[in-house]
């Protein structure tokens, strides 16, 4: 069985997901640009993986947007995105929130009809692996 553990960015908060994901999908739909602002949410969800908090789950606190599926859990110190048990028998975890090196390639874009105009421009944009000042 995999193990992933994850933390927040203050490091407050500490889990660990035991199993597999059965998909990991690229979000561009509006919420999920608003939530994190960026140009998609990279999020894995699992049916039957196990979500075990290890410390700080009193730090942890989920917003459900009114009307709609669509929830997010993250750090109330940090602000940073943790795992969610919101959607019933689906566990869905932010894949920049683990620590253990995820080797899955995502499944796929999702909602891209909601994708930015400049997020189709990438191809040219220049890399730099640090800060370029």
């Amino acid at each position: 069985m995999a193990e992933y553990f994850g933390s927040c960015l203050c490091g407050g908060v500490r889990f660990v997901v035991r199993g597999d994901f059965d998909s990991f999908y690229l979000c561009h739909c509006q919420h999920c640009q608003k939530d994190t602002g960026a140009a998609y949410a990279a999020n894995l969800f699992s049916p039957s993986a196990q979500l075990v908090w290890q410390s700080g789950v009193d730090k942890v606190t989920t917003f459900t947007l009114p009307g709609t599926q669509h929830s997010k859990s993250f750090c109330k110190v940090c602000g940073s995105a943790l795992p969610c048990t919101q959607l019933p028998s689906l566990l869905m975890v932010p894949a920049g929130c683990l620590d253990t090196k995820l080797s899955l390639v995502p499944t796929a874009h999702i909602f891209t009809s909601s994708k930015p105009e400049w997020e189709n421009e990438l191809a040219g944009v220049p890399e730099f692996k640090t800060l370029p000042i």
